[in-house]
């Protein structure tokens, strides 16, 4: 049991169930006094303030994104209406844009863009910060343009045991022994990102060992960015011509295993040698580029600041636990609600309501009367009149 709560700080441990022992991220806003800028946006958690933006709007329209301040000092004397108040399922980094999910069915993704512009009449630049939402960067007409742009050239190390190596165009690579895989993308001498490469001969001898390769995956997993590239489909792997005395449906179940085992290390079936090569390349570009890009300080700071907490599924997966394993096999909705208290009715009703219709809830009774019963839950016997 403490390996588990070691991994999940954020949880306590109490019977089979695990609950939260610290405050998580909050999506706050406010209205304020000021007509131009009449939001007050804010992401807490436990009392540090994430990100605060003064907006023109609670949330963008379709297919439009809205400027923000930065806010420098909140005066203590202004007037804030609550507005909104949300939980924060997911906040990173994504390129030099602020990627904020919350925790509800729609309306649930959006970011926050900073760009420097240059004064017309003077020298510097200032800053300008747009508010999108996933269906306004949809609609955007540089929606297809990519994140990261490479710069400058790669440093690449081949294993000195490799026979027939990759290439790698206009990077400057070197040979020598790697203490794990066969290609790495190298930046100050530290390896920032590593690649196994794998024919599906290679593989398929490796399913003789399959201990060792766990191990060797394992090690991989420690660094920022690893991968393990096979030279094959996985089709191959499913068919009796080509992976000799193995049952296919052992092989399938390996992989299913390497990639349970090891989610920190993606397993990519490239094909051939020749796709590859130009995946491994590609992945070393961008690996360089994101180590390469500026971040300013106002995606750089909340991120650091963050607490991520591991993902549970949100409140509709809380929700359905509760009705299911924590409230009594019987229970009234009022008891529901007054758990959840900050989730809304409407959803709290929905989600019993999709639980009745997979067969794991019944309802008896009407209105304020009426019990949510689990299906198969013996009901305990009526209590006996005293005489």
């Amino acid at each position: 049991m403490s390996s588990i709560l070691s991994l999940y700080p954020r949880y306590s441990w109490s019977g089979d169930r695990a609950r939260f022992r610290l405050a998580v991220a909050t999506w706050i806003v406010e209205r304020t006094q000021d007509r131009r800028f009449p939001f007050r946006i804010t992401i807490e958690q436990e009392g540090r303030t994430l990100l605060a933006v003064r907006a023109q709007s609670h949330w963008p329209g379709a297919g439009s994104q809205i400027f923000c301040l930065r806010e420098t000092e909140l005066d203590p004397a202004e007037h804030l209406e609550p507005f909104e108040r949300v939980r924060v399922a997911h906040l990173a980094r994504l390129g030099r844009k602020l990627s904020v999910t919350l925790d509800r069915a729609q309306r649930k993704r959006c970011e926050f863009l900073k760009i420097e512009k240059p004064f017309k009449d003077r020298p510097g630049t200032y800053e300008q910060i747009f508010f999108r939402t996933e269906q306004g960067l949809r609609a955007h007409r540089t929606s297809g343009k990519v994140e990261l742009l490479p710069r400058g050239g790669l440093e690449v190390v081949i294993d000195s045991a490799e026979l027939y190596p990759w290439h790698f165009p206009g990077a400057r690579t070197t040979r020598r022994k790697l203490p794990v895989g066969d290609y790495a993308l190298v930046e100050d001498e530290r390896l920032v990102a590593v690649v196994e490469r794998k024919t599906r001969e290679n593989f398929l001898g490796n399913v003789h060992e399959i201990k060792g390769l766990h191990q060797q995956l394992a090690e991989l997993g420690s660094y920022p960015h690893a991968a393990m590239v096979v030279e094959a489909q996985y089709a191959d792997f499913g068919n009796p011509a080509k992976i000799g005395r193995w049952p296919a449906s052992h092989l399938l179940r390996v992989i299913g295993e390497i990639a349970a085992l090891h989610p920190a290390v993606p397993l990519v079936f490239a094909g051939n040698r020749k796709l590859g090569n130009v995946w491994a390349q590609r992945f070393f570009a961008g690996v360089a580029a994101a180590q390469r890009q500026s971040l300013p300080a106002f995606v750089r700071e909340p991120v650091a600041g963050y607490d991520a907490e591991p993902a549970d599924g949100g409140t509709d997966t809380r929700v359905r636990l509760a009705a299911l394993r924590e409230l009594p096999d019987a229970f009234e909705f009022a008891l529901l609600r007054r758990q959840f208290a900050e989730v809304s009715e409407l959803r709290l009703r929905r989600i019993l309501n999709q639980l009745r219709a997979e067969g794991r809830l019944r309802c008896e009774g009407r209105g304020r009367a009426a019990r949510w019963v689990r299906v198969g839950a013996q009901e305990p016997l009526p209590a006996r009149k005293s005489e």
